[in-house]
């Protein structure tokens, strides 16, 4: 019983509390929460010797938040650029485009029909022997997906002249014929009617305030040239269509199919395959002029010109005011342009009346100088202002890439033929000419709603149909008539405001 007795001392009656005591039995407050994760506050010296120290709870923090990141980036979709898997495994659906005033050309694959006539048509490319590796880029991608079949001439301009060596590399690259040319003061520079000493002292305010290529001369020069000369060369005077190359860029899918003759065909005057938004700051004052120019012609929008403003304000708000500084006639410029570094276009547009009137009166202006006016918004406003939605073509089909903005479709299903390898000529080393090959004869999967054909997609950046500053959403509006932008275009479509390039 005495045993029982010196147990039960040691029972807790019920309802009540164990007291909570230190080493020496005195009673101590019983540990919250902040309390029992206290340790992870202790500072942890980086070095032994160091003053600097960190909590411990950063240090453990900091190798679980790299796990979640990697298993994150794991989770994926490796030929989806920039999209997440959905739920169910399966990558987001391809939506398909109004097909009321353009469609794709081809969807998928052909076989290449060589035996039809060539275009009255050449690649232009503007570059200076010191670019020479990109050009010899530019070229291996175009003749690997296009040019193997088609043989169509190159045409160099450069604003100087090219030396032996240039010539004598390129003409390894390719078998169609080849040109070089150079562009005259008449073309390229300051003109009798400007002041140089204005204009120098515009560039460089623009570089003093840091606006992108907007304090380099030669950049200035490049886009005015792009902007009003080029298709008044010498050497493409005998031309109907060019197709612009740039150095430095790539092509990701096979173009079995003659994109001259198909916009022949189909009555197109200009093709593009990237439309995004230009910088404000380059071009502050360039919609004012190409409204006036509107205005003065009596020019009615024949549904083009929609894709380059602003939407109109809620009904009973009435029309951007006046005195807003980047209104015109009730108008405001969205900042969207196709990026003309690709297109495919009619050269006799450029060459038309209509379209030097245009330019004339953009350059007198003094925005190539004052401000940092590009070829692209110039291209863009003049088809807005004289030609119809129908016609442009959305080249959706061709995968393509320059600098860190790229466009690649997915496969279509069902119409991607087998492959016929195609090695490299100049890469001496055989295995690396294999290898190359080998490369874009993995190809990506085809997917529903896909119009590529054997298209491989780069997947280290995002595409550029569903990015931030994206204007396929304005193109959908003009080209796809009662089509929601949720419906009409690729991947998840999201809001559009202002891309950097």
């Amino acid at each position: 019983m005495d045993l029982l007795r010196r147990a039960g001392k040691f029972v807790p009656a019920r309802g009540t509390s164990l007291p909570l005591t230190d080493e020496k039995g005195k009673l101590r407050p019983r540990r919250t929460l902040a309390s029992r994760f206290a340790y992870l506050r202790r500072p942890m010296r980086l070095k032994g010797n160091s003053t600097i120290s960190v909590p411990l709870g950063v240090v453990l923090l900091f190798p679980i938040t790299v796990v979640i990141l990697i298993l994150v980036l794991f989770l994926r979709h490796p030929g989806q650029s920039g999209g997440f898997m959905t739920p169910d495994g399966k990558p987001p659906v391809i939506r398909k485009i109004s097909e009321k005033h353009d469609k794709v050309f081809v969807e998928g694959c052909r076989e290449p029909d060589t035996s039809q006539p060539r275009a009255n048509a050449a690649f232009v490319v503007l570059a200076r022997n010191k670019e020479l590796d990109g050009v010899v880029q530019s070229m291996k991608s175009i003749e690997r997906h296009f040019n193997r079949w088609y043989n169509y001439p190159y045409v160099f301009l450069n604003d100087g002249d090219f030396d032996q060596n240039f010539k004598d590399t390129v003409r390894k690259y390719t078998s169609s014929k080849v040109e070089f040319g150079k562009v005259g003061p008449d073309m390229w520079g300051f003109l009798d009617w400007v002041d140089p000493k204005v204009a120098k002292e515009g560039i460089a305010k623009q570089g003093d305030n840091a606006i992108m290529y907007g304090g380099m001369e030669s950049y200035h020069f490049m886009c005015r040239f792009y902007s009003g000369f080029f298709f008044n060369h010498p050497l493409l005077a005998d031309y109907e269509w060019y197709w612009r190359l740039e150095p430095e860029i790539t092509y990701f899918c096979d173009i079995t199919y003659d994109p001259f003759l198909e916009m022949i065909k189909n009555n197109k005057t200009y093709g593009f395959t990237i439309a995004v938004k230009e910088l404000r700051e380059t071009v502050p004052n360039i919609f004012r002029y190409a409204a006036a120019y509107k205005r003065l012609h009596n020019l009615t929008s024949q549904g083009l010109w929609e894709m380059f403003v602003e939407p109109q304000p809620d009904k009973g708000e009435g029309k951007w005011a006046d005195d807003d500084p980047e209104a015109m006639d009730g108008e405001k410029y969205n900042m969207c342009h196709f990026w003309s570094n690709f297109e495919i276009a009619r050269l006799d547009f450029f060459r038309s009346k209509a379209y030097s009137d245009f330019f004339n009166m953009m350059d007198r202006s003094g925005g190539f100088w004052m401000e940092r006016w590009g070829d692209a918004p110039i291209h863009s406003l003049a088809a807005g202002a004289l030609l119809a939605t129908r016609d442009i073509h959305y080249f959706r089909d061709f995968g393509y890439r320059h600098t860190t903005i790229q466009h690649c479709p997915a496969n279509a299903p069902g119409l991607q033929l087998t492959r016929e390898p195609w090695l490299e000529k100049t890469t001496k080393d055989e295995r690396k000419r294999v290898e190359e090959d080998q490369y874009w004869a993995e190809y990506d999967a085809p997917r529903e709603n896909g119009v590529g054909c054997r298209c491989r997609c780069d997947t280290d950046i995002e595409e550029v149909e569903g990015k931030e500053g994206s204007c396929i959403a304005e193109w959908v509006d003009v080209a796809g008539v009662g089509e929601s932008l949720e419906g009409a275009c690729c991947e998840e479509v999201v809001g559009v405001d202002k891309m950097v390039i």
